[in-house]
């Protein structure tokens, strides 16, 4: 079985093939990271500069401790706002000039800010994402304006009920646990944000250490290094990049032991620190609506956790797609929903199952009790061996084709880098997909059925009996 490649943090060089893209990776003095796929052919490229630092990572206000909630999504805004030498309107104007695709992402364990550009256009946009990253101004005016900017955008997302009901099943899940929190803040933190608290998150989190590099596509990574430390270098202060730094990355308990990785006994249980929970009446979200968005699930499975890959398998005969156990017995068999699947959120230390399905408040129970009794279905007497077939087939030809885009591989490589430090070509991936047995998937279904279960319900839950 090909082993994933290693990406030890004391390493400064290392070079690989990926598979018909050349990887390479420095890790400089600073803690500065840059990893590159160069991929032949390729006339453009995407390149994300990535903070280890999200949503999770924010802390409220304690006696004279200032907090930092909302900081996180505030920054991913004001980043964009100028610094010394870039207004807001030069940043805006220098990206569309050079039809680049640009924007940011917070996550609840990182964030980043990205472009898509044509090869002849890269140095430009790595020298406006570096300035952006290291010298923000974090102005007042635009703070403020953004506050409202904000406001709107989660305004937006509380009118569309299955965002409400994926942040509330979150918290519902997770608890009083940073992951638990949403990640773009909600109303309360965003009005209550002050500039000077954003600004010291800023200080304090953005370093060096915490940034990793990526692109893919037409890249030279030497030159990439380059740029990135010269424009970190006018940057001065605490983006000094010749002071040493040891680079950050969270811990995962990754494994990748061949024992590890076929064992999903109670001993593979003991990889995850589970999340304090219990089990919760229904949450009830009252929305006018035609429909209930329907959210059940529990805990999952952490991003290092062996039992991944059958977890992986078992969600896509579970929900992933249109011949999903879920999708036929509730949309296709009894017409109860227009939309129904599963999801699994893995995190450093904690994870997330959920099943989700669309529904009439009448059917909400019905639909309820329908989900369940799949999953338990296949925990109690797993998958076929033409489920199994068809959930690989999916599994490979999706990965296959999410690996044509530069942007996937770039985010490839940052998640790796950010995460376990391991790095899984494509064929390294597929193998122990194709490892895992029937009995491995039952017993990962067991394990999130056996689960305290949450429900979320959002809509006229008056007419649903939950």
């Amino acid at each position: 079985m090909s082993e994933p490649l290693i990406l030890p943090l004391d390493l400064p060089e290392l070079e690989a093939d990926l598979g018909g893209g050349l990887m390479r990776r420095t890790v400089h003095p600073s803690g500065l990271r840059v990893l590159t796929e160069h991929m032949p052919g390729a006339r453009s490229a995407t390149v994300g500069f990535w903070v280890g630092i999200g949503s999770r990572d924010e802390q409220a206000e304690r006696g004279d401790a200032p907090g930092s909630l909302g900081s996180t999504h505030f920054l991913e805004h004001l980043l964009f706002k100028g610094t010394p030498t870039r207004s807001a309107y030069e940043i805006a104007t220098g990206f569309d000039r050079i039809g680049a695709e640009n924007n940011a992402l917070t996550a609840k364990e990182y964030t980043c800010y990205y472009a898509k550009v044509r090869d002849v256009d890269l140095d430009g946009a790595v020298d406006a994402l570096a300035d952006m990253v290291a010298n923000s101004v974090i102005d007042e005016g635009e703070f403020e304006t953004e506050r409202g900017v904000i406001l709107e955008e989660l305004a937006m997302a509380a009118d569309d009920l299955s965002d409400v009901a994926n942040e509330r099943f979150f918290e519902a899940v997770l608890g009083a646990h940073p992951l638990g929190r949403p990640i773009g803040g909600n109303p309360e933190t965003i009005r209550a944000a002050r500039r000077d608290d954003v600004m010291a998150h800023y200080l304090a989190q953005y370093d060096p250490s915490t940034l990793v590099v990526t692109a893919a596509g037409a890249v030279d990574h030497d030159r990439l290094v380059e740029q990135v430390l010269a424009a970190l270098r006018l940057a001065g202060g605490r983006w000094d990049v010749d002071e040493d730094r040891a680079p950050k990355r969270r811990a995962t308990g990754s494994s990748t032991d061949a024992a590890d990785l076929v064992s999903t006994s109670s001993a593979a249980a003991s990889l995850i620190e589970p999340i304090e929970m219990e089990q919760r009446d229904p949450h009830l979200v009252p929305r006018e609506s035609e429909q209930i968005n329907l959210m059940i699930g529990t805990q999952g499975l952490r991003a290092g956790d062996p039992r991944r890959f059958a977890f992986g398998i078992m969600n896509a005969v579970l929900g992933g797609g249109m011949s999903s156990r879920l999708f036929q017995e509730i949309r296709e068999k009894r017409g109860l929903a227009y939309t129904a699947y599963s999801f699994g959120a893995s995190y450093s230390d904690g994870g997330v199952f959920g099943m989700y399905a669309g529904t009439m408040p009448e059917k909400a129970a019905q639909v309820a009790e329908l989900a369940r009794a799949e999953l338990q279905g296949i925990a109690s007497g797993g998958i076929t061996e033409e489920e199994h077939a068809r959930a690989l087939g999916q599994i490979s030809g999706s990965s296959a084709l999410a690996l044509e885009d530069s942007d996937t591989r770039m985010g490839r490589l940052a998640r790796a880098e950010l995460g376990a430090g391991e790095l899984f070509t494509l064929d390294a991936s597929l193998e122990r997909f194709q490892a895992v047995t029937a009995e491995q998937i039952r017993e990962v279904a067991a394990f999130v059925a056996a689960g305290p279960q949450s429900i979320v319900a959002v809509g006229d839950v008056a007419r649903a009996s939950l």
